[in-house]
């Protein structure tokens, strides 16, 4: 039988996560300390986990707790929208959608994806990047609501999570037109030449590896980076060649400020939009996981 949430409690727990300490939330409160303990134990035992933990006398918010601290803030703050809207005060808010993505994923991809979210309904989007790993946590934890990577975890990392593939191209080099004269004799003819290179927090890594190695090639590393906006400045700037998929240096190509020299045989670059299994989904996220693709 599943428990009542006393929303007292909650709003307690709410006070002490904020203030830092039981007797700055029992101060703000006006109940007195021994009460208000009490109090914050028997919602940790109703909810059973450790909201909490004491370290050199300090209280330190568990994982946990900081999950329930993310959906107590938006309870109180529904509350609050809630009774304002009923005296005709203000408009309710907007869904909201919070996505994440890797560095290396191209611009214009978000950018597809932000607009099909606000085909699907008017919403307001937060847009987070960073590592794989830091983004699958957050992702896990209910802080992300969807994520765009190139790289899917396996084994126990996989558990509830949701991917659906969006794109999947083949990758090849591209470089300034003075790099134009490459294209003979490719793949022989980029051994020794400088080239922009993601870093090992990409899959397209480890597989440029075992191409090189397969082709014997000797790699002439000059810049290694995840952010796909550096990389192309780089390229651009006549630096080197990058390796990615035609669809993220379209516009570079169209203006000639980049040509491919040359594609990479069973090399690909695969895109997935990825949800976490949650009781409530997000409806956008559900619908771009559903139906987006590139």
């Amino acid at each position: 039988m599943n428990q009542w949430i006393n929303y007292h409690h909650l709003f307690y727990f709410k006070t002490i996560a904020e203030e830092g300490s039981v007797s700055k939330a029992a101060e703000k409160l006006r109940v007195g300390q021994p009460t208000l303990s009490a109090q914050l134990k028997q919602f940790e035992e109703v909810l059973g986990i450790q909201l909490f933990e004491r370290q050199h006398k300090k209280l330190i918010i568990t994982e946990q707790g900081k999950i329930a601290f993310d959906y107590a803030k938006n309870i109180f703050k529904m509350g609050s929208e809630m009774y304002e809207v009923l005296h005709d005060r203000v408009q309710p808010l907007k869904p909201s959608l919070h996505i994440g993505a890797l560095d290396s994923i191209p611009k214009q991809i978000i950018l597809d994806l932000v607009q099909s979210a606000f085909k699907f309904s008017p919403c307001q989007i937060t847009l987070s990047e960073g590592k794989s790993d830091e983004l699958l946590r957050e992702l896990s934890a209910h802080r992300i609501d969807i994520m765009v990577t190139n790289y899917l975890p396996i084994g126990p990392d996989a558990k509830g999570l949701t991917p659906k593939s969006i794109v999947k191209k083949n990758v090849a080099f591209f470089g300034a037109p003075k790099f134009k004269n490459l294209r003979k004799g490719f793949p022989k003819s980029i051994s020794g030449e400088p080239l922009i290179l993601p870093t090992y927090d990409s899959k397209l890594r480890y597989d440029l590896d075992h191409w090189a190695k397969v082709n014997e090639l000797e790699l002439n590393i000059i810049i290694e980076s995840q952010d796909i906006g550096v990389k192309k400045l780089m390229a651009v700037s006549e630096l080197g060649l990058m390796p990615t998929a035609s669809h993220a240096v379209t516009r570079q190509v169209l203006s000639a400020e980049l040509v491919e020299i040359g594609k990479l045989q069973g090399v690909y670059e695969e895109l997935f939009l990825v949800s976490a299994k949650r009781k409530i989904p997000n409806p956008i996220a559900m619908e771009l996981l559903n139906n987006f693709t590139v």
